[in-house]
């Protein structure tokens, strides 16, 4: 194999980028859902665990599938990492983003909770030893650009709780930065469907832990509407969209992962006007250009780097 096709077999895969996007896009109902079943009476701790005991029979058996096929099960320490970052990345992280939506709007809650391209960046670069190109940092400037011109707009619509709310978010976008950048090399090693279900069982378990040790078991009998929103939750913005997030991972950088993730505020924008009843102004609309016009720009520079 020639030198240059062996540089084109290295560098991020188209499909990376189309996963990366559409489970961007899936994540961004996530808000609008919880949102929906806090009305229904639902709390957070209630709504997270319903969430992840409807989607471990999914996780469970697709990790089956996996090892069926000839992925070799990953020894105990292995196994506990992976489970141990899928704490990190679907327990702390939807943990606190679930609560901090207590207290601010589900726009307000994605424009915070989307800083973590950034964290991904920063980390990257400090902690992890990855290198980014100068140029792509522009893209992400301008898709900030255009988030803050869009957190502008919302500031004055809060009250004095916004302070917690945020900082709630704020804390779940570190969090996931960190299950980003730690999950890379899990899933080169363990493949992206067994790493996805060792992870998830690994936030099942510190979600129930926390239930039990925090809200009594007769929470869990929820109205017949509470728990269709927890199905949705389930299976639309969390099982689909980790799959296709994990999918990404194996095939780009965390940064181009992190930055094409800045498409879900736009979206969750579109949804929280049309669900929600929240109004959109021209501010809003010229931010979403400036987001898709920098995730554009990341991605170019990014499927153009060098191996």
């Amino acid at each position: 194999m020639s030198s240059s096709v062996a540089a084109e077999a290295r560098r991020p895969d188209l499909a990376g980028y189309l996963f990366a996007g559409l489970g961007a896009c899936l994540f961004a109902t996530k808000g609008v859902i919880i949102k929906l079943a806090y009305q229904a009476g639902l709390t957070a701790e209630t709504l997270l665990t319903l969430r992840l005991l409807i989607a471990a029979p999914a996780y469970a058996a697709i990790g089956l599938m996996a090892v069926r096929r000839g992925r070799a099960l990953p020894g105990p320490k292995v196994a506990l990492k992976a489970m141990l970052v899928g704490a990190l990345g679907y327990w702390l992280a939807s943990y606190t983003d679930f609560e901090g939506l207590n207290y601010i709007s589900v726009q307000f809650e994605r424009l915070i909770l989307f800083t973590y391209p950034a964290f991904v960046v920063l980390f990257g670069a400090a902690l992890f030893g990855q290198k980014v190109r100068p140029a792509a940092l522009w893209g992400v400037a301008l898709s900030y650009g255009g988030l803050l011109l869009m957190f502008g707009t919302k500031l004055q619509a809060f009250g004095s709780a916004v302070t917690k709310g945020a900082l709630l978010v704020l804390a779940a976008a570190v969090a996931f930065a960190f299950y980003q950048l730690l999950a890379k090399d899990m899933i080169v090693r363990l493949g992206a469907r067994l790493f996805t279900c060792i992870a998830m069982l690994g936030a099942m378990a510190a979600t129930v832990l926390q239930f039990l040790l925090t809200r009594p078991l007769s929470d869990l009998a929820v109205s017949r509407a509470g728990l269709g929103y927890a199905v949705l939750l389930a299976v639309g913005a969390t099982i689909v969209p980790t799959f296709l997030l994990n999918a990404a991972l194996e095939r780009i950088s965390p940064q181009a992962n992190g930055a094409i993730g800045t498409l879900s505020p736009v979206v969750t924008l579109a949804l929280a006007a049309a669900v929600l009843g929240e109004r959109i102004g021209p501010v809003d609309v010229a931010a979403t250009v400036l987001v898709i016009a920098g995730v554009g720009w990341f991605t170019l520079l990014d499927r153009r780097r060098p191996a």
